[in-house]
């Protein structure tokens, strides 16, 4: 089973002989979207990471972050999360043999989410707080005791996720520009970091939830609220970083409302057969909103799958259809 590390290992950090623990992650989609390219007047094309094992980008981040802790002898991992983090890190801990804790902000986890992490054995804390605050417990935690921190502030993940750039241009040989979401800013970071070492810079345009838009006021939020779970974060860890990438590669980050997300959301699966996580759809709600900026191509980013949060899918979704089981009943349900 070939993972990233194996297929990029000479641009990562991790010589031949390294443990390595992976679930096949990477090599994720990149498909075009002809409905949306028409929208905003320009090639648009969609990454579909929610296709990785766990269901999202974060597997990128974590089979580095992972075998990383694996060979430096840690025995346990942990993280705070909104919930992708901790389905993957649990995820990747079993692989590993490692145990591992989560700690997710009480109430606010997605159900896919909490279930994958529950289901892998992780140990699941529910905080009365949120996630800045989680991470901030966190950390403080891991300066106390030998457990290896596996959130995006561990450089690892930001190598790992730097691959999906490289996939990208290996799929389109030229892109213009990048529209991804911004939670806590690593991935826009990492995805810099790999357009810098081909040699390249797209635009990158960040898009955060109007209720969780700290790098746009410019400001901490101290009770982010949104519907896009992923990216409810007040406080990211890679602020600075993911302004420098967006500043250096032209680009801008911007808030879109929770009802041009959920707008997007819809599209994606009615008219493009995408069904992505909310938080995942602020990245076309963006390009749809502000435009392509000129950009003759432009990817998307989408960072989780929609199974995911099925909660919020059904409640966008059109209501079942109840029906006798006789052959009139079903005409009439089917033709209406």
């Amino acid at each position: 089973m070939s993972g990233l590390i194996e297929r990029y290992r000479d641009r990562l950090p991790f010589a031949a002989d390294d443990p390595v623990v992976t679930l096949g992650e990477g090599g994720t989609p990149l498909v075009h979207a002809p409905h949306l390219s028409a929208r905003v007047d320009a090639e648009v094309w969609l990454k579909l990471d929610g296709t990785n094992p766990t269901g999202s980008f974060k597997d990128r981040g974590m089979t580095c972050a992972v075998s990383a802790a694996v060979r430096e002898g840690a025995k346990a991992v942990i993280c705070a999360s909104t919930g992708n983090t901790a389905a993957s890190a649990a995820a990747y801990a079993a692989r590993a043999g490692l145990t591992c804790a989560v700690i997710v902000p009480e109430g606010k986890i997605a159900a896919g989410k909490l279930a994958q992490a529950l289901m892998h054995g992780a140990r699941v804390i529910a905080l009365r707080g949120n996630f800045d605050q989680a991470l901030t417990l966190v950390r403080a935690l891991t300066d106390r005791h030998p457990i290896a921190l596996v959130n995006s502030v561990n450089h690892f993940r930001l190598e790992g996720q730097k691959t999906a750039a490289f996939e990208i241009i290996e799929q389109l040989d030229e892109l213009d520009a990048l529209s991804i979401p911004v939670g806590n800013a690593g991935n826009i970071t990492a995805y810099h970091r790999g357009f810098g070492e081909l040699g390249i810079a797209p635009r990158l345009f960040g898009f955060q939830a109007e209720g969780a838009a700290p790098l746009v006021i410019g400001k901490k939020v101290d009770q982010p609220e949104t519907i896009a779970s992923a990216i409810r974060i007040g406080n990211p860890a890679r602020w600075e970083e993911a302004m420098e990438a967006m500043t250096a590669s032209r680009g801008m980050v911007r808030a879109v409302s929770d009802s041009e997300i959920l707008a997007a959301y819809r599209l994606l699966a009615a008219r493009e057969g995408v069904f992505c996580e909310p938080a995942s759809a602020a990245s076309v709600a963006g390009l749809l909103r502000y435009g392509a900026g000129g950009a003759r191509r432009v990817a998307c980013v989408l960072t989780g799958h929609g199974l995911k949060d099925p909660d919020t899918a059904l409640n966008q979704a059109g209501g079942v259809i109840p029906c006798e089981p006789n052959l009139g009943a079903v005409e009439e349900a089917v033709l209406g």
